[in-house]
């Protein structure tokens, strides 16, 4: 049986997701898969600075997150953050493969990808690697030429990868692996035709404050609005929406959650979802054809995100959130700019195929193996 050993890291809740996709894959495809949370379990030090750093970070200052984003995407800089970081994790990263013997290695984090492609490079094994790349802008921490294959999300993102130098035929436009029961999900939800729109409004796992502010700018629509709102694990959110409902004359239906396991059915029932665009969200907003409009990012890779989707004609990114009412309001009268958006995600989600990757995987396993009976034969 092949063994494939998923790196990934606590860095935002895609990564994880990511891998856990692929692991749930690649053992219905006869494979023995292993997740490595590869800060956590090489140095605990590497794992608070980066991990527990980047929530803090984006909960406390997301400019600043942006800056160095930003800062580290810098070809010079990126090689020098990286081979600090190789150094700290290499005794541990090398035990963790020693041990678990992989067929093919799959890395969901840029940093993660980067530091096995040192360390391959460095001599200090030869399994294929792939690097999943979790948003739909590029950085530079993916990019390493001992990397063998890249699946990516988009053309628009393999275009962007050749232009910073990687090989064409090294990046697979398969999309970004979603939960496998988002995948499963076949029952489809019943739309509300009685209100003009079915709003859904998001913020990722984790929630925002910032979905106060568009909840409020939501309700003084002059329209027949259908909100549903889901505050993920932000409980505070959810307070904070549900005092409003309770204090203000809400006219519209509202439904409001906290964490839920029923995305598929929920983005069915919406007419557009209103989110920041996470690499995880956007992938299944785009598999739902579900239009999306952006009033708030993290400075950095959503940043980058949202450009993806604005210039693809897959989202409508506001500026000020004050802003969204008459955003709204306008696409109630003009839902033929939300079809012309959905119609844009069915075409590039007819991209997206997890079985290719798993395809891909078996291929690199035995061009590997032939390649290693090749050199004991010469030798």
């Amino acid at each position: 049986m092949n063994r494939v050993l998923i790196f990934t890291a606590s860095t935002g809740g895609g990564h994880n997701i990511a891998a856990n996709s692929l692991k749930e894959h690649f053992e219905a495809s006869s494979y023995e898969a292993i997740i490595c949370d590869a800060f956590k379990e090489t140095n605990q030090l590497l794992d608070t600075v980066i991990s527990r750093g980047y929530e803090k970070i984006i909960n406390i200052s997301p400019r600043t997150y942006g800056r160095m984003y930003r800062a580290a995407n810098n070809k010079t800089l990126s090689h020098y953050i990286v081979a600090l970081i190789t150094d700290v994790m290499e005794k541990n990263m090398m035990a963790i493969i020693n041990e678990n013997k992989p067929n093919i290695i799959i890395a969901t984090h840029p940093l993660v990808t980067n530091v096995l492609g040192t360390l391959k490079g460095d001599g200090e094994f030869d399994v294929p690697i792939i690097s999943i790349v979790t948003d739909y802008m590029i950085h530079r921490a993916y990019i390493h030429d001992q990397v063998d294959a890249y699946v990516v999300g988009s053309e628009y993102t393999k275009e962007t990868m050749v232009e910073k130098g990687v090989k064409e035929d090294k990046i697979h436009t398969y999309g970004i692996p979603v939960r496998k029961s988002f995948l499963d999900h076949t029952t489809l939800a019943v739309k509300d035709y009685s209100v003009d729109l079915t709003v859904l409004l998001m913020a990722g796992s984790m929630g925002t404050s910032q979905m106060e502010k568009a909840f409020l700018s939501l309700i003084r629509s002059k329209h027949n609005l259908k909100i549903i709102v889901v505050c993920g694990k932000n409980l505070k959110v959810k307070n904070r929406i549900d005092k409003i409902i309770e204090d203000e004359a809400v006219d519209k239906s509202v439904e409001v959650y906290g964490f839920v396991e029923n995305i598929p059915e929920l983005m069915d029932r919406g007419d557009v979802i209103i989110t920041k665009p996470g690499g995880l969200t956007t992938t299944e907003s785009i598999i739902k054809n579900i239009p999306m409009i952006i009033p708030y990012y993290i400075p950095g890779q959503e940043e980058e995100n949202t450009d993806f989707l604005v210039e693809t004609g897959m989202a409508i990114k506001v500026d000020k959130i004050k802003d969204l009412t008459t955003v709204v309001d306008y696409l109630v009268h003009n839902k033929d700019i939300l079809d012309g958006m959905a119609k844009n995600m069915s075409e590039l989600a007819k991209e997206q195929s997890i079985d290719r990757i798993i395809a891909l995987g078996s291929l690199l396993i035995k061009e590997n193996s032939s390649y290693e009976s090749n050199k004991k034969t010469l030798v």
